[in-house]
């Protein structure tokens, strides 16, 4: 439950929760710090807090090639999350597809 605490809390601020998709899109080759600095038109410092939040969440990892610092989304945290958050969904009834309630939520 520590793990979904600190998850849910670093995920509760829009860019942090911006990064984390975007990463998640990018699947496991992850995306640059230079990359998503310039497609969140951000300064580096502010995305160097955000990614700091993001990986203290086990929700990110970091790789270093060459001079570059990689970014990628730590999808065991990340599924570990959904387990944790729908493992008594729906109290047992068949659960409502996905596709339905996103759209009804417009998320």
């Amino acid at each position: 439950m520590n793990i979904a605490i600190k998850a849910l809390a670093a995920l509760a601020q829009e860019t942090r929760l911006t990064i984390f998709r975007m990463l998640v899109q990018a699947g496991e080759s992850g995306l640059s710090a230079g990359h998503l600095a310039k497609e969140l038109s951000i300064p580096n410092a502010t995305l160097s807090f955000h990614l700091k939040e993001l990986t203290h969440a086990e929700l990110v990892i970091a790789r270093q090639e060459s001079r570059f610092i990689y970014y990628s989304a730590n999808f065991a945290t990340m599924n570990a999350l959904l387990s944790y958050l729908t493992e008594n969904c729906c109290a047992g009834n068949p659960c409502i597809p996905a596709a339905i309630c996103c759209d009804e939520l417009k998320i």
